[in-house]
């Protein structure tokens, strides 16, 4: 790994017209990482995909509330994308959230208890499935507002500039994300000030039922980039080795030059916008292409064919990691709800003097 150089100072000022205009990086080549790196990725990627799919099971059950929005189809861009990562660097999401916590080293356990809505959750409970967060993990949170979490990674990648530390800032988001006011303002502004900042947006094809291809008139959402001068690159989000590559070159630019990166990854995702889409949008066609492209199994078939993974070691891997997520599951059923008096314990990160604290049902004052 390369040497970190020195932090520039906050808010460099630069000359007008002295920085060369730039497209994008072009991508290397994926490494070959060893059998045992190989095949650490796999069970990540099989651990999300089990978790993901049980997740798609409890909502059907009642046991999770709300919104749920899975990773099934991107395990490769979540493992890729978090293996390009120190483990104090930061990251910022969006909702579709619960594999980047699970690669980030969350336990299942927490993880699922939070989507029960359980006190053992990784947010208490309060957050759910589009609200992850652990600040010891470095994961600051899933945001629920398209392109919420965008400007709140750029201060973050300010205030880590402004002290001088060594961390990156990794923001990800949809393709969706891409067209929104505060995604060209926080890349303006990470372009300006010289930021430690990678934005990651996840193109898989569709923002909720609207293709890339009628909602935006570059659909190559990596040349975005070139408007302020940011390095950029594309990706096959489906292959895990790439991606990690691709994600490595950014981070290291950022981490030593403060440099901000604009990172597109494809990674089509196999389900509809959540899990109570239908995906009636998709032909019968597009579904066997994506079912071809599934990146689980690929990965598992050119495992087996380079003799890293053979096909029952791979059936034992499947189980080991099959009671992992059966154990999560019955360690959020077990898990008690939050008490109805901490209701207003995470409204205010400090005390507030005269703040409210009434319950629904309670009188507006007291005898």
């Amino acid at each position: 790994m390369a040497e970190t150089a020195k932090a520039a100072p906050a808010r460099a000022r630069r000359t007008r017209g002295t920085k060369t205009p730039r497209v994008s990086t072009p991508v290397p080549p994926p490494t070959s990482p060893d059998a045992e790196t190989l095949v650490g990725y796999y069970r990540q990627m099989l651990l999300i995909r089990r978790f993901e799919e049980r997740a798609a099971r409890a909502y059907t059950e009642a046991k999770i509330g709300g919104y749920c929005h899975l990773n099934l189809g991107e395990e490769a861009t979540v493992v890729g994308l978090m293996a390009a990562l120190r483990p104090s660097d930061y990251l910022f999401t969006n909702y579709r959230e619960h594999g980047y916590a699970l690669a980030k080293g969350i336990g299942a356990d927490r993880v699922m208890a939070e989507l029960y809505g359980r006190s053992t959750g990784v947010s208490k409970g309060w957050g759910g499935s589009m609200h992850l967060f652990d600040a010891d993990a470095r994961l600051l949170g899933g945001y629920g507002i398209v392109g919420g979490q965008v400007p709140l990674a750029t201060g973050a990648a300010l205030a880590v500039s402004y002290k001088g530390g060594d961390e990156v800032v990794m923001c990800h988001m949809g393709d969706g994300t891409a067209a929104i006011g505060a995604f060209h303002e926080s890349l303006n502004i990470a372009a300006l000030w010289d930021l430690p900042a990678v934005f990651v947006v996840i193109n898989n094809g569709l923002g909720m039922g609207t293709t890339v291809e009628n909602s935006a008139a570059e659909p190559e959402l990596y040349r975005r980039g070139a408007a302020y001068r940011m390095e950029s690159a594309r990706v096959d989000g489906t292959d895990v080795t790439a991606v990690r590559d691709a994600a490595r070159l950014a981070v290291e630019r950022a981490r030593s030059e403060r440099k901000p990166y604009l990172l597109e990854t494809m990674s089509p995702r196999l389900k509809g916008h959540s899990v109570v889409d239908p995906a009636r949008y998709r032909s019968k066609e597009e579904k066997e292409a994506l079912k071809a492209a599934d990146p689980l199994a690929r990965m598992a078939l050119e495992l087996e064919e380079a003799g890293v993974l053979s096909h029952d070691d791979r059936d034992k891997l499947d189980a080991e990691v099959t009671a992992e997520v059966d154990a999560a599951a019955a360690f959020a059923d077990e898990s008690p709800a939050p008490e109805v008096s901490t209701l207003f314990d995470y409204t205010y990160a400090t005390p507030v003097p005269g703040e409210l604290r009434r319950l629904p049902a309670d009188p507006v004052f007291s005898s």
